[in-house]
């Protein structure tokens, strides 16, 4: 089994600055690629950044300029710095991994999202 959980959301003014953290556990040989999600109230989830294996990255062009993804192997923990937030960024978060899991399968997994919420 392997878990994703994050952690780092809160209440943020606009122009402010918040840093989400997802650590993925378990059964885990190795991650191929961890990004990150949001989903707004009466919108779909969407791609907001990704990572793969040699730190290739991706943006919504929303994001770019101000949010940086990165991502640390060892800990198997990626992390989105997000700046100048505002408030059209209030969203639930939500990690996502694809994963080589021990038994050598691939594996897909979300973790249960953290809330960030921008506003004045």
């Amino acid at each position: 089994q392997v878990q994703l959980v994050e952690s780092g959301g809160g209440l943020v003014q606009p122009g402010g600055s918040l840093r989400l953290s997802c650590a993925a556990s378990g059964s885990i040989f190795s991650i191929n690629a961890m990004g990150w999600y949001r989903q707004a109230p009466g919108k779909q989830r969407e791609l907001v950044a990704h990572i793969i294996t040699g730190g290739r990255t991706n943006y919504a062009d929303s994001v770019k300029g101000r949010f940086t993804i990165s991502r640390d192997n060892a800990k198997n923990t990626v992390y989105l710095q997000m700046n100048s937030l505002r408030p059209e960024d209030t969203a639930v978060y939500y990690c996502n991994a694809d994963i080589l899991t021990t038994t050598l399968r691939k594996y897909n997994d979300w973790g249960q999202g953290t809330q960030v919420t921008v506003s004045s």
